[in-house]
């Protein structure tokens, strides 16, 4: 069975039709065959993305980006760094 990858956002907006559909009066299994998920999943889900916005996994998606970038640039200046004090020190 092929996997589906869903966005942040997507699952957001799934976990909200689910919990109207359990506010209906839907059971949880009905829910879960609904949404196409196992129950781990659906629960996972839950814990993970639970209480957020999609314009909240947006900024956090923005941040985990920024990080990223900054840590390779300081990886970057600390090869450099080393490279330089190897080259001073005559050890090359």
């Amino acid at each position: 069975m092929k996997r589906k990858r869903r966005t942040p956002e997507q699952i957001i907006a799934l976990l909200r039709d689910a919990e109207a559909d359990l506010a209906s009066g839907l059971s949880l299994d009905q829910v879960i065959k609904k949404l196409g998920v196992s129950e781990q999943t659906y629960y996972r889900w839950k814990s993970q993305y639970g209480g957020a916005k999609a314009d909240t996994m947006k900024r956090l998606k923005q941040l985990e980006a920024e990080n990223k970038r900054l840590k390779k640039a300081v990886a970057d200046l600390t090869l450099d760094k080393q490279i330089l004090k190897e080259i001073a020190e005559g050890n090359f």
